[in-house]
């Protein structure tokens, strides 16, 4: 896993709507600091869709694979536009950043 690759991963196809520093604002979509351990929908601020609030899951490493290989499969009626990682590789750097990033 390569969290340089993951950051690259990350500007290329999450940044554009997501933040992941401490008290980053919220785009489309939520800012991602302190993303790992959270349950689904419950970050501070902003405004989820009740499917993502009803997933209930908490976000770790196989969640975050899961939902990152088609966000839409996993969790219906999520507002995430993105669709999906394909490559086991890329999600799995792309989660060795966000759990860097996202707890720093």
């Amino acid at each position: 896993m390569s969290a340089d690759n993951g950051k690259k991963i990350f500007t290329k196809a999450c940044s554009q709507c997501h933040t992941v520093e401490s008290g980053g604002k919220h785009k489309q979509g939520p800012n991602l600091h302190g993303l790992i351990g959270r349950k689904t929908g419950s970050g501070e601020g902003f405004n989820y869709t009740e499917a993502n609030k009803k997933k209930g899951i908490t976000w770790e490493s196989d969640t975050l694979d899961i939902y990152l290989t088609n966000p839409k499969k996993y969790i219906p009626g999520t507002k995430m536009v993105f669709a999906g990682l394909k490559k086991k590789k890329d999600r799995n750097d792309l989660i060795a950043y966000l759990k860097e990033a996202t707890t720093s």
